[in-house]
């Protein structure tokens, strides 16, 4: 019989704080940037923090993955090798790479992930990515719940999912419209989020068809719902995105995955556990529509081309739309009635479309007694108006103080034979220790057993929790000795796990494996000469270098590859009866900026090129 796949629950984190916030409210895992070369600039983090985090994460079995995955030039290699060698001595658990050229370093035993820069979509990619020495490995945001269990059958190494958080519209990896129109490359950690500003979409004559709309701007990835399927498919990793959100976000968005991915693991103990131990409580319900989101979205997972084009993207606006309340009923002045259930406080920021179809926001003054909204400025809102909450005061309070524990379980046996007091505990994670001490003891005149059992539940400032108790009732045991055996078992058992907490290890890589590109574009994002020396070692013949290691800017230089489709969020796809809705050629407009929009139909895919730039 096979062995329950351990399932992980992996959370984002920008700084050890918030790190430590994720392992206690349910992470198996964490990913966070070290001091450079993370593809989030914002996001960096010392080695002492990184190291704090690892140690605060280890004691319930969870791991720290560090982000290494931007582009690498040669002049920075040296100083790359240093850092991961520096994070390895440190504890961390994993690097999530997207340079392949880091492969060819003097690296330490560390384990590597594929990371989704790798643009890792089909099983040859995934075939050949774990031929190169990788552990885990990172799939693209875009897969169908089929496609993942192609990969799943061609692979034998753990797959990872992204499952909640805002959403790249393009390829990740394959994306330099900010590089290309910024100077600011995205596979550096840089980018300018071009995706969420507002565009025109105008005809090859310059007439403006769409005006001022976010036009690619995606809503937020939730598949809380898809779980189990996406499990059944070959999910082992389910991905929160999020390395720049603060930490009510983190605390909130893991807490509500980490219920429904206990639910399903309840449900099948014999196919999933999980990948990390502790019991987890909170003190407060977690709601993702509460953390910040443009509306949801399963973007590609239950199809490829899925027929409401229209849920996938957020074009009036790249705000985040929270919780949806109600209409307005009444609205005069600094006065406002809404039609909901939901209980409003006083600092709550409500949003909604204003007349101009701006969305726009309020700030709650104070509520009465029957439900009216009292505003902090007048607004004019029109009867029937959808109201949002963006900013939920009495839940923020809450996530802003300790909001959840984290406890390893243990068993304690305490006994006295022959002048030996002994205390053996055993805990969840499959540890077991056992100390004595040498010692006199005499009958109890009276029951010691809840004494005793109160004693050894005394774990305050550790990890642990007393589950049962076994003590011998009928011998008086001083507290002061009973306090020392407790302490320096507790510490016996720390000591056990860090000598038995398994360590994953970088595998070797197969040098006889073929690249299955043999010829390389300046999308494949080649920056350096070790990576251009390990695809030339797994046979690729022409390799063109990245954009960013010098290879020219033109008219036929893709800044952006992507399934979703313009035409399609617009109801104008080319497949379909309302294909004339829209003309054929068709650009977005941004300043000075003209973005040509191409549709490859046989792939239902969109790419777009730079027509012109003052």
């Amino acid at each position: 019989m096979n062995k329950p796949v351990p399932i992980e629950l992996l959370a984002p984190a920008r700084d050890a704080a918030i790190a430590i916030a994720a392992i206690d409210h349910g992470a198996d895992a964490v990913y966070m940037g070290a001091s450079h070369h993370g593809a989030r600039a914002d996001a960096a983090n010392t080695l002492d923090d990184v190291k704090r985090a690892c140690e605060h994460a280890h004691r319930f079995g969870g791991r720290i993955y560090a982000t290494v995955n931007t582009l690498i030039y040669d002049n920075e290699l040296k100083e790359v090798e240093q850092l991961v060698n520096d994070l390895y001595r440190i504890g961390v658990d994993a690097l999530i790479v997207q340079d392949l050229g880091l492969l060819r370093l003097d690296l330490p035993p560390i384990a590597l992930h594929a990371s989704t820069q790798c643009d890792l979509r089909t099983p040859e990619k995934a075939r050949f990515l774990e031929s190169l020495g990788f552990s885990q490995l990172v799939m693209a945001r875009e897969l169908t719940l089929d496609e993942i269990a192609d990969i799943r059958r061609a692979t034998t190494v753990p797959l990872e999912a992204f499952v909640h958080g805002a959403l790249c519209v393009s390829y990740s990896g394959r994306c330099a419209i900010s590089q290309a129109i910024k100077g600011r490359s995205a596979n550096r950690g840089e980018c300018a989020q071009m995706c969420r500003l507002p565009y025109d979409l105008v005809d090859g004559q310059g007439r403006v068809l769409v005006a001022d709309k976010h036009l690619l701007s995606l809503r937020d990835m939730a598949r809380h719902d898809r779980l189990e399927q996406m499990m059944a498919a070959g999910v082992s990793s389910f991905k929160i995105e999020g390395r720049l959100k603060d930490i009510g976000y983190v605390k909130n968005v893991v807490a509500y995955y980490r219920r429904a991915i206990d639910k399903v693991i309840d449900r099948q103990p014999d196919r999933y556990r999980r990948a990390s131990s502790g019991i987890v409580e909170f003190t407060f319900e977690p709601a993702l529509e509460k953390s910040f989101n443009r509306g949801f979205t399963h973007y590609f997972l239950d199809e490829r081309h899925p027929v409401d084009g229209l849920s996938m993207a957020s074009i009036d606006t790249p705000k985040s739309q929270g919780e949806r309340l109600g209409r307005v009923t009444r609205c005069n002045g600094n006065t406002l009635t809404i039609d909901t259930h939901a209980t409003l406080a006083n600092g709550d920021g409500l949003s909604y479309y204003n007349a101009q179809g701006e969305f726009t926001g309020v700030r709650v003054n104070r509520v009465t007694s029957n439900g009216t909204v009292l505003l902090r400025e007048p607004a004019a809102i029109t009867r029937g108006t959808l109201v949002y909450r963006t900013a939920d005061k009495d839940f923020s309070d809450r996530l802003a103080k300790a909001s959840a524990t984290r406890c390893i379980a243990v068993d304690a046996e305490l006994r006295y034979t022959a002048g030996l007091l002994s205390l053996s505990l055993a805990d969840e994670r499959g540890n077991r220790v056992t100390h004595t001490l040498p010692c006199d003891l005499q009958p109890a005149a009276k029951p010691q057993g809840n004494r005793q059992r109160a004693e050894l539940g005394k774990l305050g400032g550790t990890v642990y929790r007393l589950r049962e108790a076994k003590v011998p009732g009928d011998v008086f045991i001083p507290a002061s000795l009973l306090s020392q055996l407790r302490r320096e078992t507790v510490e016996l058992l720390d000591r056990a796990h860090c000598i038995t907490r398994p360590v994953d290890k970088r595998r070797p890589e197969d040098k006889t494996t073929q690249c299955p590109t043999p010829e390389l574009t300046p999308a494949d994002n080649v920056a350096n000469h070790l990576a251009e020396q390990l695809y030339r070692d797994h046979g690729v013949s022409r390799i063109e270098p990245a954009l960013e290691a010098g290879a020219p800017l033109t008219t036929a230089t893709p800044l952006m590859h992507t399934r979703y489709c313009l035409r399609r969020q617009l109801g104008a796809c080319l497949k379909g009866k309302n294909a004339n809705r829209l003309p054929r050629d068709l650009y977005l407009k941004t300043g000075t900026t003209l973005l040509k929009v191409t549709c490859d139909c046989k792939n239902c895919e969109m790419t777009l090129t730079l027509a012109r730039q003052a």
